[in-house]
C-alpha cells in the first residue's frame, strides 16, 4: 500500500504506524517535504522490512508522487496498490477489507465512499457533490460513488497506462481524473464505505487545500473530461447498453 506525503504534520507517523498494523508492505513517498518528516520516516523505517520510504527532491504533487510509486511497484512485480492519505483522515482499519475486495475482483478498482462525522467541514462536503455529479455524467453513471476520496485500490497497469498519456493528473486533480479515465477504459468500480475524520489544527490536522486554486484546477479538469466524454460517448453508451 502507498502513502503519498507532503508536509503532513504530526499525524503522519501515527498514520504510517496504523497502516503497518494492518498491512505489509507500506510505502511512503515523501513529495519534497520541508517539515522534517523525511528524516522521521527514515528513522521509523530502520530495521522494518515492511516499511519503505522514498524521498523526492522537490514537491511535484500527489499524482506525480503516486505515479513514481506505481512505476517502482510495477518493476517489483506488484499488480495493485491501495492509496491512503498521510494526514490521518483515512481509516487504517478498513485496509484489509479493501484489499480482500480487490483480491476477489482484480480487474476492478475499489473506491472508498466517505462516511462523514461531525468533524467534516460542511463546505467541503457540499462542494464534493458537484465534482461527483460531473464525474458521474462523464462516465454515464458507471458506478462511481465518490470521485474525490483517495482511499482506494487501483490496478496498477491500467492506471500507469492512463497517466502516461496525460500531461495532467499530477496534482490535486489526480483522484477524480484517475477514476473517470479508468472507467472509460472499462475498469469497473466497487464502492465500499469508509469513515473519514477531519482533524483540527489543535489535533495536528494539516490541509493544503486552497479553495480558489484547487477549485480552478478541478474546473479545468472537468472541462477536459467533458470534452473527452463527448468524444467517447457513443462507445460508452454502447458499453452501457451491452451491460444491461
Amino acid at each position: 500500500m502507498l502513502v503519498p506525503s507532503y508536509n503532513s504534520g504530526r499525524r503522519l507517523l501515527p498514520t504510517v504506524r496504523a497502516a503497518l498494523e494492518q498491512w505489509a508492505p507500506v510505502w511512503v513517498v515523501v513529495d519534497g517535504s520541508s517539515d522534517g518528516s523525511a528524516e522521521q520516516l527514515l528513522s521509523l523505517a530502520e530495521g522494518q522490512l515492511a516499511l519503505r520510504i522514498w524521498v523526492l527532491p522537490r514537491n511535484q504533487g500527489k499524482g506525480a508522487a503516486v505515479l513514481f510509486a506505481l512505476q517502482e511497484a510495477q518493476l517489483q512485480g506488484f499488480t495493485h496498490v491501495l492509496t491512503m492519505d498521510s494526514d490521518g483522515q483515512h481509516p487504517a482499519e478498513r485496509i484489509a477489507a479493501f484489499m480482500h475486495a480487490s483480491l476477489a475482483a482484480p480487474a476492478a478498482m475499489v473506491l472508498g465512499t466517505p462516511v462523514f462525522d461531525a468533524s467534516a467541514p460542511s463546505l467541503r462536503v457540499r462542494g464534493r457533490k458537484i465534482s461527483n455529479w460531473w464525474a458521474n455524467l462523464e462516465t454515464l453513471w458507471a458506478g462511481i460513488s465518490d470521485s474525490l476520496f483517495g482511499f482506494r485500490v487501483y490496478p496498477i497497469a491500467p492506471l500507469i497506462a492512463v497517466m502516461r498519456r496525460q500531461l495532467w493528473m499530477r496534482r490535486f486533480d489526480f483522484d477524480v481524473e484517475a477514476v473517470v479515465r479508468l472507467s472509460w477504459r472499462g475498469v469497473r468500480a466497487i464502492n465500499l464505505p469508509a469513515p473519514v475524520r477531519y482533524f483540527s489544527a489543535a489535533d495536528g490536522g494539516v490541509s493544503h487545500f486552497k479553495y480558489w486554486r484547487d477549485n480552478a484546477l478541478l474546473t479545468w479538469m472537468h472541462f477536459r473530461l467533458v470534452l473527452g466524454f463527448l468524444l467517447r460517448s457513443p462507445l460508452l453508451l454502447a458499453r452501457r447498453l451491452r451491460s444491461e
